[in-house]
């Protein structure tokens, strides 16, 4: 089996050093076999006729055909195949520097800032929930890790690594700072704009999240700003809104490639298609099913907090991919 960890890790926590187990940071690696819903794989379609699995489709907008052609310095004709690929993991946590993907929590080099805050609000009829959370962001090809499927074209051949960490980022606790990088979130990080997010709210309770309000999540509040800080109805949505949040940033600082768009490759997309996303909570309690973006918490998020602050959370985003399998010239 080969071995995809990448040395910059061992170096990151040599430099900054680890301690045991604290608070409610997981002190394991997370099981591949046991924590990943596997169901959420399906469906795979072949062909655009075949469909193999019960499975979250998401209303899928493109036009999809059962023959495909792709050129370059190897041209391939073949039929269309599409599956979701879990291969990123995103952790949204309450402790600083809590890596709770892999079980490791690296000391604090900023003298204990950071950590995340929650206020919740119950006056009226209804909860809500403001919570402060760091974020990080896995390269995690599960499929490379286990060696299986590296036959197929279209899975990525990566190493594990992380690729964002929200504590190095100077927006994530400010604003400000957030809406100098990205001026957008003036027009649509701001009440008029989250009326449209109904819409969106009602169709991703459907599994039919709106691509078009791309800066919506439907329950889990606004896309914008791109900080730790987020609204929603209960905790557990809320930090599956950070978790998304941090999707959507990927995609604007140009570091999101999408293998759901084209079956020839995938594609770099700054305007995330949400409908290519899904999640799943596996700590601190596997959920049993995946989550498309803004889905509604009813019905789901019930005895998946186990903290009274908030917690530790690590979730696996499965991604569209679509792929051209045939005969290569």
């Amino acid at each position: 089996m080969r071995y995809y960890f990448n040395i910059s890790i061992i170096i990151l926590f040599s430099l900054l050093g680890s301690k045991a187990y604290a608070g409610s940071c997981s002190s394991s690696f997370l099981s591949i076999p046991t924590e990943v819903n596997w169901q959420c794989v399906f469906p795979i379609s072949i062909g655009g006729v075949v469909e193999l699995g019960n499975g979250q489709n998401l209303g899928d907008e493109d036009i999809w055909y059962g023959i495909c052609a792709c050129g370059g310095t190897n041209p391939t004709v073949g039929i269309s195949v599409s599956f979701w690929e879990p291969a990123r993991v995103i952790d949204t946590v309450r402790d600083a520097w809590c890596m709770n993907a892999i079980g490791v929590q690296l000391a604090n080099p900023f003298s204990g800032t950071g950590d995340g805050t929650q206020t919740v609000d119950v006056t009226g009829t209804g909860q809500s929930a403001q919570i402060f959370a760091q974020m990080h962001y896995y390269k995690f090809p599960v499929w490379a890790i286990l060696d299986m499927f590296t036959d197929l074209p279209c899975t990525e051949d990566a190493q594990f690594d992380i690729a964002m960490m929200s504590e190095l980022l100077p927006n994530w606790n400010n604003p400000i700072l957030a809406m100098l990088l990205n001026p957008e979130a003036l027009v649509f990080g701001n009440p008029i704009a989250q009326l449209a997010c109904i819409a969106d709210s009602v169709a991703a309770a459907t599994g039919n999240p709106i691509n078009h309000l791309f800066w919506c999540m439907g329950s889990w509040g606004n896309a914008y700003p791109f900080t730790g800080t987020i609204t929603a109805t209960d905790i557990v949505e809320a930090n599956a809104g950070i978790a998304a949040r941090s999707i959507y940033m990927m995609g604007r600082t140009g570091l999101l490639l999408d293998p759901g768009v084209d079956s020839c490759g995938s594609v770099y997309t700054p305007i995330w298609k949400k409908n290519h996303y899904k999640l799943q909570l596996m700590r601190p309690v596997k959920d049993n099913a995946c989550r498309p973006i803004g889905m509604t918490g009813i019905g789901w998020t019930m005895f998946k907090n186990r903290m009274i602050g908030g917690g530790n959370y690590s979730w696996m985003v499965f991604r569209k991919v679509k792929c051209c399998v045939g005969y290569s010239f």
